[in-house]
């Protein structure tokens, strides 16, 4: 078979949520690790998901046949599913593979999760997302195979459906650019290096999927609008005109869509038109078409046999199309002589499944909503418009024109006295007192070298949940359910105390979520019940919704930070999100710039700030692991990003007093592109994710000259291992190597939130044994 003629419908998507409507998937991945259920029943789950998907797009309106429909579920992270399919098992995971009886989700979950003897694979944000990747290892002796069975398989269950679905792959190019050199990589080694091998291997992975009988096949290349990788733009379109002529020019091959999601494509569209590739699709929300290619016709002639997907619907907000705009760019496409599709900005992982699943909502906040189901469907609408004219979609572009007007009327997405206040911001309202007189200040907090303390977070457990589950449904009363709160604040208190922690948090056993908690308790924020979006493998948050102006009616956390302060001599850090994060974590308004909405968060977190110091809390910790996150893929929008999102911060901190130690915490991202902001941010104490990079991130840390304090993390929360106290100390140690050993904490990378109280008290108790052993070793060096 060669390349399908066929061309694709007029209307697709990228990608679908693939983790359940109530996150079933989840379930069975969680059930089979714990041994409960067995691979084939984890198996059947799966199919009956994908079966459910197919089924449910197709009644939305994609067409059956075609390759409208993408087949794009995983077990647990599309890059992750690439390695496997590209057999790139790192030589350190070698013996896992050989294992009598090893199957393909053995090796993959030990790569995701690790396990005694193994760690896992780094894992960091998926471009400018919450969602979190595996990151792969690649050097020169890395085996490269095909293995095609999953993606076949999929394939033989759509047709067995009737559906013609499009199997959906990290692109080769994104896929090495995103990897990392193992540690067995030579100096100067580059995943890159080895894209013609694996270029080959995506070419028989092409053939077994034509052999099985697909039409399509989707290949994600959004390195093509990144300048946050390891090669420039121009670097990067080279690379992928490369692989994709060579792509291409396969005879045994389904026809490909390369996708350039994300952000802006319009300086490389062209090339990719020009490519062998049978559709090329562009993100024309965060995106444009190249200036006048559409008047002089030049991408008309560029995209000559070649059809042009239009993301003209956005998978990333939730926020209901303005279909009369997005109708009449792709309707100017088709004008100019383009064979245009109308589809989604990306795949549609990053939204929830259906917004009728919301029955507590506001109706006319739901009224303003889109999640992925309504976009499936608004896509379709703009094609029915492209094949049958404007006319026959006027009662749908009408109504978003109504939509839209009433929500900019509503009460309450504009309250004038929240922007006056935000108004009157001035540059004193943004900075403290030199570092110096704030770490003078703080010597009175008695705080130890090498000083320990957790993130925030403890276990959620069981009772937990099902006590908050029984006070929502009105089953226990405030009080009953206050009490409860106060046992677990304590219980959780002793036991930091029992371990030897330095430094105490309450536990956060009243939160259900860092950011959906605060959005609770603050006016301009409305929640959902089953607006489950993955963040990771089978941990799924539910993005609350930022709809209107926001301020805070009344303190939120001083009560719980005072009462566990009670309990204890030791300091307890009061515990808030910050204001970057609570915008990255939440679906935000589209209808201003982010750093208003971002002023106006900071200046609620300031007034709460201000309540947990008169309650007589001395360490606040403000959190902003989202900070790398929100960075534009654009190099061009970074530099005033940076500048809001760390006056954000600042704002929120900057009326502390100097002996109140402010701290902050950063995760899962690659933040040697913004030490400057992180120094910007002027915390007193930053905790950062460094376990599974075995602290690759302090060194440019150590190279920028940081001042303040450092807290690397140890402990690796996202593996249920237990890391021993040599693990943990020889981590401490090379930390110490990099930077002072006055200036370091010593903590784990992340909350403790989803881990149990088994491995959480046995790692704790490793960290605070490795820490006294570096700190006591130290001391002895020193001769004190």
């Amino acid at each position: 078979m060669t390349a399908a003629t066929t061309p694709l419908p007029n209307a697709t998507i990228l990608g679908y949520p693939r983790i359940g409507r109530r996150r079933e998937l989840k379930r069975a991945v969680e059930s089979y690790w714990k041994g409960a259920t067995s691979e084939a029943e984890l198996r059947a789950t799966a199919a009956e998901l994908r079966t459910a998907t197919r089924a449910r797009l197709v009644e939305l309106g994609l067409p059956a046949l075609g390759g409208a429909v993408p087949e794009s579920f995983s077990f647990y992270d599309q890059v992750l599913d690439a390695t496997l399919a590209l057999g790139a098992i790192p030589h350190r995971f070698a013996d896992v593979a050989a294992r009598e009886g090893a199957s393909d989700l053995d090796v993959y979950f030990a790569l995701a999760r690790g396990d005694e003897n193994h760690q896992p694979l780094e894992m960091t944000k998926w471009f400018d997302t919450n969602y979190h990747y595996s990151v792969p290892e690649i050097d020169e002796r890395t085996p490269f195979a095909a293995n095609a069975a999953a993606l076949v398989e999929q394939v033989a269950e759509a047709r067995a459906q009737g559906v013609d679905s499009r199997p959906v792959l990290v692109g080769p190019v994104t896929y090495l650019l995103l990897a990392k050199a193992s540690d067995e990589a030579g100096g100067g080694f580059k995943p890159i290096d080895r894209l013609d091998e694996v270029v080959a291997v995506y070419a028989e992975l092409l053939s077994a999927l034509a052999a099985a009988g697909a039409a399509w096949v989707q290949l994600d290349e959004p390195a093509l609008i990144s300048d946050s990788l390891p090669t420039t733009r121009d670097e990067t379109l080279a690379l992928v005109e490369r692989a994709y002529r060579e792509l291409g020019s396969a005879a045994e091959r389904p026809a490909i869509l390369l996708t350039a999601p994300y952000g802006d494509s319009s300086r490389v569209l062209a090339r990719l038109g020009a490519l062998p590739a049978e559709a090329v699709q562009a993100d024309l929300v965060r995106g444009a078409l190249p200036e006048g290619s559409l008047a002089d016709g030049s991408l008309a002639r560029a995209f000559e046999g070649t059809q042009l997907v239009a993301g003209v619907v956005d998978g990333r907000n939730i926020w209901r199309t303005d279909l009369r705009t997005a109708f009449a760019r792709v309707e100017e496409l088709q004008r100019a002589g383009i064979a245009a599709v109308v589809g989604t900005s990306n795949n549609l992982q990053h939204v929830p499944h259906d917004v009728a699943d919301e029955s507590k909502l506001d109706a006319r906040l739901k009224s303003w909503l889109a999640f992925a189901d309504q976009k499936v469907e608004q896509a379709v609408v703009l094609a029915r418009g492209l094949a049958e004219g404007a006319a026959a979609i006027e009662d749908e572009l009408a109504a978003s024109e109504r939509v839209l007007a009433d929500r900019a009327a509503a009460p309450g997405v504009r309250v004038d006295a929240i922007r006056a206040r935000t108004a009157a911001v001035g540059g004193a309202d943004r900075s403290r007192v030199s570092e110096g007189e704030r770490r003078e200040a703080q010597r009175s907090l008695g705080i130890p070298q090498l000083a320990t303390t957790t993130i925030g977070s403890f276990p959620q457990t069981g009772e937990i949940r099902r006590a908050r589950a029984a006070f929502t449904r009105g089953e226990i009363d405030r009080q009953a359910y206050d009490g409860f709160l106060r046992e677990e604040i304590e219980r959780v208190i002793r036991l930091q105390e029992e371990i030897g922690l330095d430094i105490l948090v309450h536990g956060e056993a009243e939160r259900n979520d860092m950011v959906q908690y605060f959005a609770e308790h603050l006016d301009g924020f409305a929640v959902t019940e089953h607006g489950w979006v993955q963040s990771y493998g089978t941990r799924a948050t539910r993005p609350s919704i930022l709809w209107g102006d926001v301020s805070r009616p009344a303190p939120i956390t001083v009560e719980w930070s005072a009462y566990a302060q009670s309990l204890t001599d030791r300091i307890v850090k009061g515990m808030l999100t910050g204001p970057v994060t609570i915008l990255a974590w939440s679906f935000v308004r589209d209808d201003q710039p982010l750093a208003d909405t971002a002023a106006q968060v900071a200046l609620a977190l300031r007034d709460e700030i201000d309540d947990l110091v008169d309650a007589g809390i001395r360490i606040v910790q403000v959190d902003e692991p989202a900070l790398r996150e929100l960075l534009p893929l654009d190099a061009d929008r970074q530099a005033a990003y940076l500048d809001w999102s760390v006056g954000a911060f600042r704002l929120a901190t900057g009326g502390a007093s100097p002996e109140v130690q402010i701290h902050t915490h950063l995760c899962y991202s690659e933040f040697g592109e913004i030490i400057d902001a992180v120094d910007g941010l002027d915390a007193d104490v930053t905790s950062i994710e460094a376990a599974r990079s075995r602290m690759d991130v302090v060194e440019p840390l150590g190279e920028h000259g940081y001042s303040r304090g450092i807290g690397p993390g140890v402990y690796d929360i996202h593996s249920p291992r237990v890391p021993s106290v040599e693990e943990q100390a020889e981590l401490i140690r090379i930390a110490a190597s990099r930077i002072p050993g006055e200036q370091l904490w010593v903590n784990p990378d992340c909350g403790l939130k989803t881990r149990g109280y088994e491995e959480t008290v046995a790692s704790l108790t490793n960290l605070v044994r490795a820490a006294r052993t570096v700190r006591e070793s130290a001391l002895a060096t020193s001769g004190r």
